[in-house]
């Protein structure tokens, strides 16, 4: 009998079934292969966390900046997030390529950094340690320096290992700023829970300012501050005195701890000591300097002092190397975890020093080993101070000693280290301190509570929801890359990869499909939206990536219409201005703004697209603030300018006002013609037949996209109506008195002491003479009374109050008649509370919302429309030529969408300058502008908003009254910030 050796087993009979196999033991078990070993870039880049404390190559702005390091060393790469202009699509710009500085004889830049606060200020450093200040406060990609590093050593001992951006004074009583988390199901809504995380100091005194402190290879401490005047200045100091290479500091990490009200500085040498330096900051203010922000002419004078608490080592044996491998003996990161107050357990978390060592099995290694990461922790406890008999102080007080108890020593106590089978790239302290996010090589971010270090955000609960990741969204990014920076709202992350490329991953829903979600499911994502917006408000955080998530959802039903609702009733933003007699609160409403171009954008597809409804109605009421804001602001800009000199003094603010001018008028031309049309409409009229008809008013009107009415209805947009009619009287009174000075001034030049605002005693310039004579001309062709319009919307106004009190008057006796039960007593010292204007107002609100979002008036409100149309709206039309009104050309306000409309706009090329209110067209040899532009055929740069696409152009100037105007248009009418187009770069 053959043996079966005698048969080789070669080809198909070689092969093995490993189902078979795995069936054979009961169970399939899935073959763990190696991972994938770490490329020569990842291992460069460990080598460069190892060797270097401050090497972050990727900084993401509060304003929206992304900055990187260019591969060449020497520059920056400046990118943003923006919607598309052709279809409103997110996504990541180009890089912008900006020069830092001519002088670079410090080495490439080795770490960027940016300000806490909302001054845009970027720090660029160098191998060598040299600091340069940007600051970027008025395009996204452009910057200006406001510190160079020309007279800074150009020395290795100072290369910076550590730095720290001081926490800006707190917003909440100058104690803590509120997080807005967790927020919890109640029935059929969501409640916010907003708890206080308590902040101090020290702080700079003026709270729009912070501080950038730098640790240098020597244990120098330098501390970089603006004076009043702002001047950055420099204050050194000296940490730790370095005599030998074993005192070289390799690392360094400071923070400010709440609980001992002072900061810390935690440093790692080369000899692998751990020490904990504590520091104190006076500003030599005096005592009543401390409140509020000290006056322009005091100087301010900051002092450290600073003293070593505790010296260990951060080696987990001492300083005996492992048998492992001796890259585990080098650190790669360290942090400081201030003091923490656990409002859920009451429990204070101590003061935490984090440190990362990163293991990398060698390539020729026998054994089958993964990368690894040990994140060690020390705990830094205070003992108590001990008490002394009372028999020894008797006998110190005989020998006169002091006799006093010893204070209280610091220790560190090391807590259970933390092993991750990946390699930590980058940790970012986030959410007010509470959360720790560790970023690794796989593109992978992992987020761990601050008290315990536990993984947290890593399950989904929609009843309790502390972040938007537990509400169905996960976030993914590239398998391989070397950092990682996550926005300040947390919806994305940006990654440099392998490749020198950096690209933008926003957060995506994965527990169902958009299309297909449940009700419950959509009300959770709208709470997590709601929650994670009112977070970026309290900070003053861009919101562009919130936007950019939530675009996934706008094919849901009511889905804009639900996150509204829902941002005005847990954020309290206020839309019931029926009762306000002054516009100041309105256009001073900055959360009603985020509502408006959170429509606007939602409610965009595109420049040459059309809008839908919320969108045209959105669009214009925040055009309408913008120029109520520019109008105010230019006609008071006196006040802080110098010389006796005001904006209207300068030709370039007299003209963009004119076309301010123009606009506006436009709009109420247009307005006032939408509404005849109306008038003369014989289906619209059926609709004010009766109460059952009225109901369907707003589908036959949304059907045309026709806004006029709720234009009209809204007490927030009505409003701005009457804001801007007023302001256009206020721009024909100084035009006209202007053109009169100029008319019967005398042939000396003398200043008459009752002339308007641009007028000087030498005489106008030609400039400024003409573009008051454009404004006269704007402001008295209109093809309607302005005056009159004003007049109608207060009638109007009047009676829908009327209406209301009339309505209401029955919820507010049934609400003031329940408070009355002996059930509700109300103590005698409580503040006055009338439950039935409670009652009232939530009912008024409600329908004000309902107007502003475009939805169906209450029915109570056909008496008003009835009015209106049949009887204010007749008498204004009688002093109005309804033909010029109807032929006249409203191509600026850019309102008809209607195909054939659109595609002529699209053929013209144009845009509407949003500063000027002017068109203006980009060809390749650079933009001409026409209708009143100013650069009269030069190359001008434009800038575009990011979030709406709007354009203006960017003309550099010296003079005061228009760089002043020019400072308060730093964002766009939506709130977006501005970016610079590059050369030929396509709009749309």
């Amino acid at each position: 009998m053959p043996l079966i050796l005698d048969n080789p087993m070669e080809g198909a009979a070689m092969q093995v079934d490993l189902g078979d196999v795995d069936d054979l033991f009961g169970d399939s078990v899935p073959l763990n292969l190696q991972a994938r070993p770490p490329t020569k870039r990842l291992l460069l880049r460990l080598d460069e966390l190892r060797n270097r404390g401050s090497c972050q190559g990727l900084a993401w702005s509060k304003s929206g900046t992304i900055a990187s390091i260019a591969p060449d060393g020497q520059s920056l790469d400046l990118r943003y997030i923006r919607a598309h202009p052709k279809d409103a699509t997110w996504g990541l710009s180009e890089p912008t390529r900006c020069e830092v500085s001519p002088n670079l004889s410090g080495g490439p830049i080795v770490h960027i950094s940016w300000a806490p606060t909302q001054s845009s200020e970027l720090a660029v450093i160098d191998a060598a340690g040299r600091v340069l200040i940007l600051n970027f406060n008025t395009n996204l990609n452009k910057m200006l320096p406001i510190r160079k590093w020309d007279a800074d050593p150009v020395d290795d001992l100072h290369a910076v290992v550590g730095t720290y951006w001081m926490n800006p004074m707190p917003s909440h009583r100058g104690v803590g700023n509120p997080l807005h988390a967790p927020i919890v199901k109640d029935g059929n809504n969501y409640q916010i829970e907003t708890t206080l995380v308590h902040q101090y100091g020290p702080f700079h005194p003026n709270p729009t300012r912070s501080v950038l402190f730098c640790v240098t290879t020597n244990g120098l401490l330098k501390m970089f501050w603006t004076q009043q005047n702002g001047r950055i200045e420099e204050t050194p100091h000296e940490l730790e005195s370095v005599g030998s290479a074993d005192d070289l500091v390799t690392h360094a990490a400071i923070c400010s701890d709440p609980r001992w009200k002072c900061m810390f500085v935690a440093l790692a040498t080369s000899s692998k000591q751990l020490q904990l330096v504590q520091m104190q900051l006076d500003w030599g203010l005096p005592a009543t300097g401390n409140k509020g922000v000290p006056p322009g002419n005091l100087q301010l004078n900051p002092t450290l002092k600073t003293r070593h608490v505790v010296v260990s080592s951060w080696l987990p044996g001492g300083n005996n190397e492992t048998p492992l491998d001796s890259s585990m003996t080098q650190l790669s990161h360290i942090k400081l975890l201030p003091s923490a107050f656990d409002q859920g357990t009451k429990n204070v978390f101590p003061l935490i020093v984090l440190t990362v060592r990163s293991f990398v099995p060698p390539s020729d290694s026998p054994y089958s080993q993964e990368v690894q990461s040990i994140i060690d922790r020390w705990e830094v406890a205070f003992d108590q101070p001990q008490t002394l008999h009372p028999s020894f102080e008797q006998l110190g007080s005989r020998r006169n000693s002091v006799g006093a108890a010893p204070s209280a020593g610091p220790r560190m106590k090391r807590l259970d280290p933390i092993v991750v089978n990946k390699i930590v790239t980058g940790i970012h302290i986030i959410r007010m301190g509470t959360t720790i996010a560790f970023a690794y090589q796989d593109g992978t971010t992992e987020y761990r509570d601050r008290g315990t270090l536990a993984e947290t955000w890593n399950s989904f609960n929609l009843d309790r929801i502390t972040s938007v990741h537990e509400a169905g969204f996960t976030q993914s990014g590239e398998p391989t890359c070397l950092q990682t920076v996550i926005s300040p709202t947390h919806f994305s992350v940006v990654q440099l990869c392998e490749d020198g490329k950096v690209k933008w991953h926003p957060i995506h829903y994965n527990m169902a499909d958009p299309s297909a979600m449940s009700d419950a499911q959509q009300q959770a994502v709208v709470a997590a939206l709601t929650m994670s917006t009112a977070q970026a408000a309290t900070t003053q955080s861009n919101i562009d990536d919130i936007l950019a998530v939530a675009r996934y959802f706008v094919g849901r039903e009511k889905f804009a219409e639900q996150w509204v609702i829902e941002m005005c009733r847990l954020m309290r933003i206020s839309v019931d201005y029926s009762e306000e007699a002054h516009h100041d609160s309105l256009v001073r409403n900055n959360l009603l703004q985020l509502c408006l171009s959170t429509l606007n954008n939602l409610g965009w597809n595109g420049e040459y697209q059309p809008r839908n409804f919320r969108g045209k109605l959105s669009m214009f009421a925040l055009n309408l603030r913008n120029i109520v804001i520019l109008i105010t602001i230019a006609s008071n800009g006196s006040i802080q300018l110098k010389n006796n000199t005001s904006p209207l003094d300068e030709p370039e603010v007299v003209d963009a006002l004119a076309g301010c001018c123009k606009w506006s008028i436009d709009l109420l031309c247009w307005l006032a013609d939408s509404l005849f049309n109306l008038l003369d409409d014989a289906k619209f009229l059926s609709f004010l037949e009766s109460r059952q008809n009225f109901g369907d008013m707003t589908a036959y009107l949304l059907s045309k996209n026709e806004v006029a009415l709720h234009m009209m209805l809204s007490s927030a947009i009505r409003g701005l109506l009457s804001a801007v009619c007023r302001r256009m009287a206020v721009l024909q009174g100084i035009s006209q008195r202007a053109l009169t000075y100029y008319e019967t001034r005398n042939a000396s030049g003398s200043k008459d002491p009752n002339a308007p605002p641009g007028t000087k005693s030498n005489g106008p310039p030609a400039a400024l003479h003409l573009a008051y004579q454009k404004m006269y001309r704007y402001t008295n062709a209109s093809l309607i009374s302005v005056a009159e319009f004003d007049k109608l919307l207060t009638t109007l106004g009047a009676d829908i109050r009327k209406q209301y009190s009339e309505s209401f008057a029955e919820l507010a006796k049934r609400a003031a008649s329940a408070a009355q039960q002996p059930s509700n007593p109300q103590a005698p010292n409580a503040p006055k509370f009338n439950p039935g204007e409670e009652a009232v107002k939530r009912a008024q609100t409600h329908c004000e919302l309902t107007l502003l979002l475009g939805g169906s008036p209450p029915p109570p409100f056909l008496n008003v429309v009835n009015k209106f149309f049949k009887t204010d709206l007749k008498e204004f039309r009688t002093h109005t030529d309804l033909d010029k009104l109807f032929f006249a050309d409203y191509g600026i306000l850019e309102v008809h969408d209607d195909p054939r409309a659109l595609a002529a706009r699209r053929q013209k090329g144009a845009r509407v300058d949003l500063f000027k209110r002017v068109e203006i067209y980009r060809a390749k040899e650079g933009s001409k502008s026409s209708g009143g532009g100013s650069n009269n055929g030069e190359k001008v740069q434009w800038r575009r908003c990011v979030r709406c696409a709007s354009v203006m152009e960017d003309v550099p100037t010296n003079k005061p009254g228009i760089t002043f105007v020019l400072s308060q248009q730093r964002n766009c009418s939506c709130g977006a910030r501005f970016a610079l187009l590059g050369k030929g770069e396509l709009i749309g």
